[in-house]
C-alpha cells in the first residue's frame, strides 16, 4: 500500500513539474512577443546628400530597428552617441539595432564620401523621455 501512495504522490509531483514548465514557457514567450512589439522599426532612406526621414523621434529605454536602404550609391550611416554604424548599399536592407539610453538630440552622418555636398548629408535622432 505504501508504495502506491508512493508512486501516486510521484505521478502528482511530477504532473505539477511538468506544468510549471508549460506554464513558465509560455510566461516567458509572452514576455518576449511582448519586448518585439514594442521595438521601434524605422525605414531611413539614403540618397545623395540627404537622409529621408532627416529627423527620427524614437523613445528613450525602447529599442529601436534602422531598416537602411540606398537610392543611388553606398552610403554611410553614423550615429557616434549611440555608437551605431552601417554600410548602406544599394542593392539591400542594413539593419542596426539599439535602445537610446539618453534623452536628447544626436546628429547622424553618413561617412562614406558620395560627392560634393557630401558633408551636409546629415540629420537628427531625437530621443523623448
Amino acid at each position: 500500500m505504501r508504495r502506491n501512495v508512493a508512486a501516486a504522490l510521484s505521478g502528482i509531483i511530477l504532473a505539477v513539474l511538468i506544468s510549471s514548465a508549460f506554464v513558465a514557457s509560455g510566461v516567458a514567450a509572452g514576455v518576449a512577443s511582448a519586448v518585439a512589439s514594442e521595438e521601434q522599426v524605422i525605414s531611413v532612406k539614403a540618397k545623395t546628400f540627404e537622409f529621408a526621414p532627416s529627423t527620427i523621434t524614437v523613445k528613450k529605454g525602447v529599442p529601436v530597428v534602422l531598416e537602411l536602404t540606398s537610392e543611388d550609391r553606398v552610403h554611410g550611416f553614423n550615429l557616434p552617441d549611440f555608437k551605431v554604424r552601417a554600410e548602406v548599399k544599394p542593392d539591400g536592407t542594413s539593419r542596426v539595432r539599439f535602445t537610446p539610453d539618453k534623452a536628447g538630440s544626436f546628429t547622424f552622418v553618413c561617412d562614406v564620401y558620395c560627392g560634393e555636398g557630401h558633408e551636409d548629408m546629415s540629420g537628427t535622432l531625437v530621443v523623448t523621455e
